[in-house]
């Protein structure tokens, strides 16, 4: 059992919801990120999405893009962005770390070499936005081999044909957006997620967490309802840039916590 696939089934038996959190590699600072995961942990974080810089990030909307512009400013790649993860495993070796991001910089080093650098630092899976599962069954195959999950994406548009190659292929959980559109945009539709959720479960048999446009805890617990995950991006980027370097690792401990106590109340 995957250690992803391990954190869903204790949550489970403990009848609690995953909360998976997602920063952007190297922002604000180089310094910044593992300090940040080990924040998001202390305020109950289940599962971290450490998103890897890109100069394109094509489903992220202006804050997850502003992020990538500071990281890719430092001069941070993929080659930190395992080294982060390294750095973390010295002192938590429990929390799973997926790596999310986009296909060029894992086309860039090979898809090889990403899989055996992953396991080597103690990375758990990966979301690549722009790999459809109908095209990346090899590259499925090889990170199951590895113990690694590969994470795909659902969307309002999804056909079923599209969910039942997502159920075939993906491993860990699968990610709904909940929103057409990019991260941080518009309010969830929660009645219409749950609709959604029905029929994705007709087929894909894992976990199934819902992103995009989830930004306080009521809308957390309203969507932990219906979901097995809640899944929160573009809200912690923004505690990032109004507190600045100095007071990011506090705000983004203290609005995680929020969260966390939104969705055990």
């Amino acid at each position: 059992m995957s250690k992803i696939a391990a954190t869903f089934s204790a949550l489970k038996a403990q009848h609690k919801t995953a909360l998976v959190t997602f920063i952007t590699a190297g922002d604000p600072g180089r310094e910044s990120t593992v300090p940040l995961m080990h924040a998001l942990v202390a305020g109950g974080a289940d599962i971290i999405e450490l998103g890897v810089p890109f100069s394109d990030p094509m489903a992220e909307g202006p804050v997850i893009q502003r992020a990538c512009e500071r990281a890719l400013a430092n001069g941070v790649g993929i080659k930190d962005v395992f080294g982060y993860v390294a750095e973390f495993r010295k002192t938590n070796q429990t929390t799973p770390v997926v790596l999310m991001g986009y296909a060029n910089p894992i086309e860039r080093i090979g898809a090889k070499a990403f899989i055996e650098q992953s396991v080597a630092v103690g990375a758990d899976g990966a979301i690549v936005v722009d790999y459809p599962p109908e095209e990346c069954e090899e590259f499925a195959a090889a990170m199951r081999a590895a113990e690694l999950d590969l994470i795909f994406l659902l969307a309002p548009t999804s056909t079923e044909q599209r969910i039942e190659q997502v159920a075939k292929v993906g491993g860990g959980f699968s990610y709904y957006v909940s929103l057409k559109g990019v991260t941080g945009a518009g309010n969830i539709d929660v009645a219409d997620v749950a609709k959604r959720l029905q029929a994705i479960r007709k087929h894909v048999k894992l976990p199934v967490g819902v992103g995009f446009g989830i930004r306080d805890g009521a809308t957390a617990r309203a969507v932990a309802e219906v979901a097995d995950a809640v899944v929160i991006g573009s809200r912690i980027i923004q505690e990032i840039e109004t507190a600045g370097k100095d007071g990011a690792v506090a705000a983004v401990q203290a609005f995680t916590t929020s969260i966390r106590t939104a969705l055990d109340a």
